[in-house]
């Protein structure tokens, strides 16, 4: 936890907080390859907040959309929730409880409510004008070990997928 705490504070994705308005606990998960995830409980948090509605794509569209393609792509943003800045004003909902402090999030922590959907309106209003451009210009990161361009299939959301469609993997 403590080496974990000391990476997000050393590249400004928390900070301290002395009174914040929610306070969540923090768990240590085993990730299924190597390591250590850290994750906050933000269940009481996510019961008090509405619910942003934001349409989420289907994922079945979505894999039924490479029909034909020879070529395809895959790219996952580093950390892409991350990437997203929070208000100031709501960053203090984000708290959560170490035995080193008190910290909350300057970015979008993993386990809100709501993150999949502001993701998803960023990605949207991102790629829109975009499609066949480079997202340079926007300062979004990849994940390169996660990308793959130009291939004939792949993985998608645990599915494999070529220009033939998809099946499960």
């Amino acid at each position: 936890m403590k080496v974990e705490v000391e990476k997000l504070l050393s590249i400004s994705f928390i900070k301290k907080v002395d009174y914040p308005t929610w306070l969540a606990n923090v768990v240590m998960v085993c990730k299924p390859k190597k390591g250590w995830r850290r994750c906050v409980d933000y269940t009481n948090r996510n019961c008090a907040g509405p619910k942003d509605s934001f349409l989420l794509p289907q994922i079945d569209q979505l894999m039924d959309a490479t029909v034909g393609h020879a070529l395809l792509s895959f790219m996952d943003a580093y950390f892409g929730y991350n990437q997203i800045f929070m208000h100031p004003d709501d960053q203090a909902h984000t708290s959560f409880i170490t035995d080193r402090g008190l910290y909350c999030y300057k970015v979008m922590p993993f386990s809100l409510k709501n993150i999949g959907a502001t993701y998803q309106r960023l990605v949207n209003n991102l790629f829109a004008p975009l499609i066949g451009h480079i997202m340079e210009q926007h300062n979004m990161r990849l994940n390169p070990t996660k990308c793959a361009f130009g291939v004939a299939s792949g993985k998608f959301l645990g599915f494999m997928i070529s220009h033939l469609g998809h099946g499960n993997s």
